[in-house]
């Protein structure tokens, strides 16, 4: 007798992944990848073709499907990248512009109105989340403002807007349903953490009217069903929907205050989730985790817009065909001879929230060389990824809602690198350990699903599930980590200055 499988849809910035997942022991059986073009029209700007990314995700699923064997999946899941939006037409389905991608600052100078106008007080403390172009409800309000007549026909019933999850699953279910789940709403910048609704101050702040917005539904519950598209078959419940960075939170079995993990992808995410709904003083944003029936889990967030692909930057720089061999390059040398490389290509996220900040290069000598430079690229991500730790570290030990810190659970691309990672515990001072699976965040929202078709009955059978994990400790003494943290600390005070004014001396 044949397991149940369960089918996951994991749409990411550079590709789209589908997984078939196993759901009597939570293995992954097959899996398949596309990828999805990304194009910058403008400087900060990042966008993508809708259709083109629906195509990926039909692409993806016919090339899983059909290695399998084409079975027939028992339910299927979606986990997407965060706050990249999509406008629609609600009769034909056709988009009515780009997918504006979540690393994307075209709407950098409304951002800088809301702050003039004091807005941003109020929509941290209903949000969770500071103003800025990352969050997906100025990107909407620039959809519209181009769009014909937009705003008209948004009220007038006949444009939808939605994260990526959402537009998926439209298409997914042949247009029969609009829906999203409480992470991706809680990116938005239109969901209201202590309601846990649309918030209609908020949507009158962006000029969205709430007619165009997705139902909000717990992470896991009956979104739909398929529609048949090729070998995918239809009917088959669609029961699980998170944000990419949730379903590795929830994939690696961090369901209580204490565990923290980072996933290293073309950004990365730290996320810790709380016994309750807290906010943070220390540049970190609170965001929904995922919601099961009635209880929802919150979290501390701390995101970083540039970690992977300052690799694919510092490959395309050096020549190097592949940006896996970024890595064996920082090899050739055990240190950067004090070169450091901050890549605030569009600003700098959390916990300095600066879009102004601007990526540079400091400390280069006559000696400094390539390998060293590729070294200095690597550390960068291990530095940021200390700066949003370092400020969640403070804030659990500041509050009785959270627990201690004592180990990073790490997950993603980058954190193959070897290297990567034990430069990571160096830098921390902290254990890490890292999943050995490739996919966590396509296992998450399998897991989730899971729970929704009664595969699992509780968080306890996941968090029993047999997980492979790397460890890697700190080897260096503290007064080495601390001088190399401080350079680093000069690095980004560099970084940060606004133009006009002296840098700030090391």
């Amino acid at each position: 007798m044949h397991s149940p499988l369960i089918l996951a849809i994991d749409q990411g910035t550079t590709h789209t992944k589908a997984v078939l997942v196993d759901a009597s022991d939570g293995t992954i059986r097959h899996k398949a990848a596309r990828p999805v073009p990304v194009s910058f029209p403008q400087p900060g700007w990042v966008e993508q073709d809708p259709m083109l990314l629906w195509k990926s995700v039909l692409a993806a699923v016919e090339m899983c499907l059909a290695e399998a064997g084409n079975p027939t999946p028992q339910g299927l899941a979606v986990t997407n990248q965060r706050e990249s939006v999509v406008v629609w037409e609600r009769d034909t389905g056709r988009p009515a512009g780009p997918v504006i991608v979540w690393q994307c600052r075209r709407t950098g100078p409304f951002c800088n109105t809301l702050r003039r106008e004091g807005q941003e007080p109020m929509l941290l403390e209903r949000t969770g989340l500071p103003v800025d172009p990352l969050f997906s409800a100025s990107k909407i309000r620039w959809l519209l403002d181009q769009a014909p007549e937009g705003r008209r026909r948004a009220e007038g019933g006949e444009l939808l807007a939605g994260t990526i999850d959402s537009w998926v699953l439209w298409n997914l279910t042949g247009g029969k349903a609009h829906r999203c789940d409480a992470s991706n709403a809680s990116r938005t910048q239109l969901f209201n953490l202590h309601t846990g609704a649309w918030d209609h101050d908020l949507t009158e702040t962006f000029g969205i009217p709430e007619t165009m917005l997705p139902e909000i539904m717990p992470s896991g519950a009956l979104f739909g069903e398929t529609v048949p598209h090729g070998v995918l078959p239809g009917g088959i419940p669609v029961a699980a929907m998170m944000g990419d960075s949730h379903a590795a939170l929830f994939g690696q079995a961090g369901f209580r205050p204490g565990a923290v993990k980072a996933t290293y992808g073309t950004g990365s995410s730290l996320m810790t989730p709380l016994s309750g709904l807290a906010f943070s003083e220390h540049g970190l944003a609170t965001t929904v985790a995922w919601k099961l029936g009635n209880q929802t889990t919150y979290a501390l967030e701390g995101n970083i817009s540039v970690t992977g692909s300052a690799l694919q930057w510092i490959a395309d720089l050096l020549g190097l065909d592949d940006p896996s061999q970024v890595a064996a390059l920082a090899e050739e040398t055990d240190c950067t001879e004090g070169l450091y490389v901050v890549p605030a290509f569009v600003g700098l996220g959390a916990p300095h929230w600066n879009e102004n900040a601007r990526g540079l290069v400091t400390g280069i000598t006559r000696g400094t060389t390539a390998a060293h430079l590729a070294r200095a690229v690597v550390e960068s991500i291990a530095f940021q990824v200390r700066d949003v730790f370092e400020a969640m570290a403070k804030t659990a030990s500041g509050a009785t809602h959270n627990a201690a810190l004592h180990v990073l659970l790490a997950d993603g691309g980058a954190s193959r690198n070897d290297t990567l990672m034990q430069f990571q515990a160096d830098v921390l001072g902290t254990p890490v350990l890292r999943n050995r699976a490739e996919d966590l965040s396509a296992l998450g929202a399998a897991y989730m699903a899971g729970l929704t078709l009664g595969y699992r009955d509780s968080l306890d059978a996941l968090a029993a599930l047999p997980r492979s994990l790397d460890r890697f400790e700190p080897r260096r003494p503290n007064k080495e980590r601390q001088r190399i943290c401080e350079g680093w600390r000069h690095a980004v005070a560099r970084a940060l200055h606004e133009p006009g004014e002296s840098p700030p001396n090391p």
